[in-house]
């Protein structure tokens, strides 16, 4: 099997909010990819409600692998492997992909391959950048996790530095909230800033004393609300745009520097950068500009593959798949899975 010339990868996503499904052909190339996305729905609750998000996967998970293999013109008896996101992620969520691949593993007699979430994000590069090859240095900036990787092969990846307590995407969600603008609070923070002056008020930006590769996003986070609260007691009046473009700059400047420094350090000359925050135009700016500073090449997906998508999985799960990667059905969803 492993001498194919075609290997055909169906990779399926459900950790959080998207119930997605995409066929990926030898790796890089995206034959199909259907996202059945939430947001509308969690939008009235101001956030992911996990019971809901459960039932919605249960409800959408057959018609998004359906159309993914129409859309692909491919058929399950076509397919080498499945990939799955088996951790981490809402547990309820994680459960309703990872049984359904091993249900179509079991009734095909198809492998399967289970996926860290993670994983999924920096493969994720490899879609569009067909030259872009390990090793390189990847900063993976989502709702759930802040990680600076050190990717030394496919599937084989260092921690150079992570999050001491909220992830970036997090404390975005959590200012925009507390600013009014409602979930998801990423994309919403983005848009307003651009209205606003980045200089405007001076947030502190945290640097870890016993590893300078380390974030820590809760002070920002608590600078912002305890800034609106002495506002209203004072009855100043609030800029939105600027706070929105303060905080954002904070945040910023601080996965720029931590990034651009261990690129250095490390003596790489790639940076690549994945998950949903990826996706902010002024992170993607300044980054651009760092890395043209300093000689570093700059990689990253369009937006459609930062947020959660099932055709990162499928990417992730090749290599693990031509690496001998096999998992049985005893797989289970881990929702405080590790990463090493």
């Amino acid at each position: 099997m492993m001498n194919k010339e075609n290997i055909l990868i169906l990779g399926i996503e459900t950790s959080c909010d998207e119930t997605a499904a995409a066929v990926i052909r030898n790796g890089r190339e995206v034959l199909s990819n259907v996202i059945s996305s939430q947001i509308e729905l969690h939008k009235l609750y101001g956030g992911v409600v996990p019971e809901i998000a459960s039932r919605k996967h249960i409800e959408k998970i057959n018609q998004v692998i359906e159309a993914a293999l129409k859309e692909a013109n491919v058929t399950l008896d076509e397919i080498d492997s499945i990939g799955v996101t088996y951790g981490p992620g809402l547990v309820g969520a994680l459960l309703v992909g990872v049984a359904e691949a091993k249900a179509i593993s079991y009734a095909k007699n198809i492998d399967l391959v289970g996926v860290h979430h993670i994983s999924g994000h920096i493969s994720a590069n490899y879609i569009e950048n067909l030259e872009l090859q390990p090793p390189f240095m990847c900063l993976v900036v989502s709702g759930g996790h802040t990680h600076l990787l050190l990717v030394k092969d496919y599937g084989k990846y260092e921690i150079i530095g992570m999050t001491r307590d909220d992830a970036a995407g997090e404390a975005f969600d959590k200012v925009a909230r507390a600013i009014g603008l409602g979930y998801p609070g990423g994309p919403k923070i983005d848009i307003l800033s651009k209205e606003g002056n980045p200089n405007a008020i001076k947030f502190p930006r945290a640097h870890i004393e016993d590893n300078k590769y380390d974030f820590s996003f809760s002070g920002v986070k608590s600078a912002v609300l305890n800034y609106i609260n002495s506002c209203q007691m004072k009855n100043i009046e609030i800029n939105k745009a600027d706070i929105a473009a303060s905080f954002q700059n904070a945040v910023v400047e601080v996965l720029v520097n931590n990034a651009v420094h261990a690129v250095e350090e490390y003596q790489m000359d790639k940076l690549a950068i994945a998950g949903g925050v990826a996706s902010n135009t002024s992170l993607r700016k300044a980054m651009k500009l760092a890395c043209e500073e300093n000689g570093i090449k700059l990689y990253h997906p369009s937006p459609i593959f930062c947020t959660d998508n099932a055709a990162m999985i499928g990417v992730a799960a090749y290599y693990e798949y031509i690496n001998g990667t096999r998992h049985g059905l005893d797989l289970n969803a881990v929702p405080n899975l590790k990463f090493t």
